[in-house]
């Protein structure tokens, strides 16, 4: 499982022009991806990880600030690009696979007390962000 987590100020998520998850911060922008390989023990590491994660202004995570989070799955964070110039997405889980670890993820960060704003898994997203910084990192489990 990979995230790329982004220090933002404000960030949302649109479906057909309507605004589908929306976030004011500090918080993060969490752009999350599953890899074929992936399976529900990532979940909780990968939640943790990013609840905790010292990057808010004054190196507090989400969890200390009560900072929200916008989790918007992101199949392409496991394109191959080494060859050629199409990329391949063959290490990114299918689906069927990969959806119920993404809800498993924010759901297991609303049980750590996390505020949590999502996007629609599979959906075409138009999403937005204000990065705080910038301060970006790779989460990887």
């Amino acid at each position: 499982m990979r995230a790329v987590a982004a220090r933002v100020t404000h960030a949302a998520v649109r479906v057909d022009g309507e605004v589908v998850g929306e976030i004011e911060g500090p918080g993060l922008l969490v752009l999350l991806g599953v890899h074929r390989d992936d399976t529900e023990a990532a979940v909780p590491v990968m939640a943790r990880k990013l609840h905790e994660l010292r990057i808010l202004p004054g190196e507090v995570s989400c969890a200390e600030a009560g900072a929200p989070l916008l989790v918007v799955s992101q199949f392409t964070l496991y394109g191959e690009t080494r060859k050629g110039r199409r990329p391949s997405w063959s290490a990114a889980a299918p689906p069927e696979q990969a959806e119920p670890l993404v809800e498993a993820v924010v759901t297991a960060l609303r049980e750590r007390g996390a505020p949590v704003a999502t996007g629609v898994f599979g959906a075409m997203m138009a999403v937005e962000s204000v990065n705080d910084g910038p301060f970006t990192v790779l989460v990887e489990v």
